[in-house]
């Protein structure tokens, strides 16, 4: 990304914000490759840019490779909320993994992602859904409180009515949108392809990008796709369908739209009914959740 281009985006993404605390998220590929300079370039065109009153949170999601004690300092200075993304061993990855590029480039000539297989490697609904149930009888027995996982906290939400903090459960989406190094803004960063591409904000502006009749109709898609399985489902109130991304299946009724991980999530949901019902039981009485490990 060019300087130019930096300084435009945070330009556009700041003056588009009508809220005083405002995120400037930063992933890749690998975004310490830009180097240091470059982040304490985007973080004064930020403190440049941004309205009286108006607070500005920075993220960064990093590998940690290249961290040192210069990042650090930098990142504690202003504040940085750091993600760690952890690298798999390369003989893991070598060995189950494969170089997916030549792949596209030999099998795949139309531009974006085609068909709905799932390698015989990945981890099945069913095996997800006891995962997370057995995350979650351990977490709800000893760690309420006290460690904060995503997903538990985001089902919480869903049970006290609060609005979920996961845009995957929510009834809609297309507020997570994408821009990459050259400018280009996409629809969400799970669907980086030529059908999603909203436009460049160096032809138009950022806010009219986002509020688009295309990416309207991206977000109302999640709910108006929805299966009449999911219309009929007890936890669709936490669920929403899950993300479209993973909506790959076909229901037993021969119905598309039906999340991979439906009967993980099915299982998960009705698991942790009793035990949220209690926390959200806790939380009327304005007592903390984490006094359900006493009872």
């Amino acid at each position: 990304m060019s300087d130019e281009l930096l300084e435009e985006c945070i330009r556009q993404y700041i003056q588009s914000q009508r809220v005083p605390e405002v995120t400037i998220t930063w992933q890749g590929g690998e975004p310490t490759l830009m180097g240091l300079d470059f982040f304490r370039r985007s973080v004064e065109y930020a403190e440049n840019y941004k309205r009286s009153g108006m607070t500005i949170h920075h993220t960064i999601q990093t590998n940690g490779t290249l961290l040192n004690d210069e990042w650090c300092s930098f990142f504690r200075k202003h504040g940085f909320l750091v993600g760690i993304s952890l690298e798999v061993y390369r003989f893991f990855r070598d060995k189950l993994g494969a170089q997916f590029i030549p792949i596209v480039e030999r099998d795949n000539t139309t531009g974006f992602q085609e068909g709905n297989r799932v390698t015989e490697r990945s981890v099945g609904a069913k095996q997800y859904g006891n995962f997370l149930i057995s995350i979650f009888d351990e977490w709800v027995r000893r760690d309420v409180g006290r460690i904060f996982v995503q997903i538990f906290d985001v089902s919480l939400a869903a049970w006290v009515g609060a609005p979920p903090g996961l845009c995957i459960f929510a009834p809609t989406c297309g507020t997570a949108l994408v821009m990459e190094h050259n400018g280009d803004v996409y629809s969400c960063d799970h669907f980086v392809e030529p059908r999603y591409l909203q436009g460049n904000i160096r032809e138009q502006p950022l806010i009219e990008l986002v509020a688009s009749e295309k990416q309207r109709k991206f977000g109302m898609d999640k709910r108006n796709t929805l299966p009449q399985y999911c219309h009929q489902c007890p936890v669709r109130f936490a669920c929403h369908g899950g993300c479209p991304k993973n909506r790959i299946i076909e229901t037993q009724d021969g119905e598309p739209g039906l999340n991979y991980l439906c009967a993980g999530y099915k299982a998960f949901f009705l698991h942790i009914d009793h035990p949220m019902r209690t926390m959200t039981s806790l939380l009327q009485q304005n007592r903390a959740p984490a006094e359900i490990m006493g009872t």
